[in-house]
């Protein structure tokens, strides 16, 4: 049984989406001023959120280095399956 991980693409997936969401919190941040950074204002409870999901369950930097791993994995097995059939 052969069972595929989509390991690569769901560590795309949480990467992009965190520094979407860290980086409207943080152009909404500054829209609102001085304000922005105030803890009565929601603004400021959305960016901590967003700044925790590029930590949590790995930083994104842990994310780029298990897409990359993944790119040489598939990037060697083309290779090799390019060699055996030559």
């Amino acid at each position: 049984m052969d069972v595929r991980r989509y390991t690569k693409e769901s560590a795309m997936a949480k990467y992009y989406c965190s520094d979407v969401a860290m980086q409207v919190t943080t152009d909404c941040v500054q829209m609102c001023g001085g304000i922005g950074y105030m803890a009565d204002f929601p603004v400021e409870k959305y960016m901590r959120d967003a700044k925790i999901t590029q930590i949590y369950e790995g930083t994104n930097q842990i994310q780029r280095n298990e897409i990359a791993s993944m790119l040489i994995k598939e990037a060697a097995s083309a290779a090799k399956a390019e060699a055996v059939a030559a």
